[in-house]
């Protein structure tokens, strides 16, 4: 089969989690039933919560199968050369009702050896946020492991770390070893390695429908933790109708495209690229097709489609390997 070439969309792969809530459905029209809804996978090859593609050619094929086919008119030679047929992304919402856990991820060092993983260097886009809305971004001041074990212990933890109020645009970049927390009544857009390692160190003692409370990490997590001050906040321009850098780090770029009107991309093909339109609608052109997208919705472009036009009035996530 010669490869059709053309954006890709997939079907969300919706999360149960505890700290859930309806937010999805209400702000970016997912098709969610429930109300504990935490999470919508957009693009993923994590084992067991592989994308499957829910556009033209190739509906119904998942995303490992088409890169398997076509790697490098998928992925790009650059990316392909450093990945192999791996995706290494994974792209995501989030909708936190109640406070998400006090978590770390491990670096790509600990996590190949522990669990033959990647780390999960991450980056947050606030896209809603209720009054007076926090995230945990690492520690107030350089800390130690027995002061944290000590706090943790006297169920003071969250006195030692950095306490954000967020409102929509917030940018955050976390990287491995960084201590965080999304706080309740805040929805984001989550960019991340393809990981899904995380060690949880403290949840509010809260307990399941059962009565039991999650899983902990500690163990795992004292040597994962990075114990310095971290600066997590990015700031960014936010020029019309360009591509303003938010986050570059070796494992994904992000930057933020604030469409009015038209532009034109001429993209390099050494990386695919997906858009994640976190405000209004906007239209991808190529080859004489116009594909319509809108709020909360989630392209991947494969680095073969190196020429296109997105047109409309909307705020994009532009993301790619560099």
């Amino acid at each position: 089969m010669n490869f059709k070439i053309y954006p890709l969309q997939f079907n969300p792969i919706f999360k149960e989690r505890i700290w859930g809530g309806s937010k999805l459905k209400a702000l970016l029209d997912k098709p969610i039933a429930s109300d504990t809804i935490g999470e919508s996978w957009e693009v993923s090859t994590v084992e067991g919560d592989v994308s499957v593609i829910a556009n033209g050619a190739f509906t119904g094929q998942s995303l490992l199968d088409i890169i398997e086919t076509y790697p490098e008119e998928i992925l790009g030679a650059g990316v392909f050369s450093k990945f192999g047929k791996q995706f290494p992304l994974l792209c995501k919402y989030i909708d936190a009702k109640d406070d998400l856990s006090i978590q770390v991820h491990p670096n790509d060092e600990l996590a190949k050896k522990r669990h033959n993983s990647y780390g999960k260097t991450e980056m947050w886009y606030i896209m809603q946020a209720d009054e007076n809305a926090k995230l945990i971004t690492g520690f107030k001041k350089n800390s130690d492991t027995s002061e944290f074990l000590q706090n943790l212990k006297d169920k003071t933890l969250p006195s030692i770390l950095d306490i954000k109020v967020v409102t929509r645009g917030d940018v955050f970049f976390i990287q491995t070893g960084t201590i965080h927390a999304i706080g309740a009544g805040i929805v984001l857009a989550e960019i991340q390695q393809t990981s899904d390692v995380t060690y949880r160190v403290y949840d509010w003692d809260r307990v399941d429908q059962n009565g039991n409370p999650r899983e902990l990490h500690l163990d795992l997590a004292l040597d994962a933790i990075n114990y310095d001050v971290v600066d997590t906040q990015k700031e960014y321009d936010k020029e019309n109708n360009e591509s303003n850098p938010m986050v570059v780090c070796p494992y994904f770029t992000t930057n933020y495209v604030p469409l009015d009107g038209k532009i034109a991309v001429d993209k390099t093909g050494n990386s695919f690229t997906v858009y994640m339109c976190v405000e209004g609608s906007f239209g991808l052109d190529f080859e004489n097709v116009n594909y319509p997208y809108k709020k909360g919705d989630t392209v991947l472009i494969p680095a073969a489609m190196k020429k296109f036009v997105l047109n409309g009035n909307a705020s994009l996530l532009e993301i790619y390997i560099s």
